[in-house]
């Protein structure tokens, strides 16, 4: 736990890899989590359509436990979201989003 789920375009102009370093150390460095649980992947699309003029889009999932304050997931949407901006500029849509996890039904091995 965490899990960080990357839904990108395939037509971003740096590699799927770097897109998830990117997000995958951006995450650590919150220090919200213990740097050994964090995990990161991806997934592409090759057919999409966006209304707003952009060349494509990267969304970011994260999924965390729940319980933590507002301050804490608004905290790390913005961290992840800087990291978008910093690493592909303004040529995609960009966006992140936060999921609460429950522990009454989450389960793992």
């Amino acid at each position: 736990m965490p899990h960080f789920i990357i839904e990108h375009s395939d037509n971003l102009h740096i590699q799927t890899e770097e897109l998830v370093a990117t997000i995958h150390q951006a995450a650590i460095g919150t220090a919200l989590f213990d740097l050994t649980t964090v995990k990161t992947r991806a997934n592409s699309f090759q057919h999409f359509q966006l209304g707003n003029g952009k060349a494509g889009f990267v969304h970011v999932q994260a999924h965390i436990m729940s319980g933590r304050e507002v301050e804490k997931k608004q905290f790390l949407s913005e961290t992840l979201l800087f990291a978008l901006e910093d690493l592909l500029g303004c040529d995609y849509q960009l966006s992140v989003h936060v999921y609460d996890l429950l522990p009454e039904v989450y389960r793992k091995n």
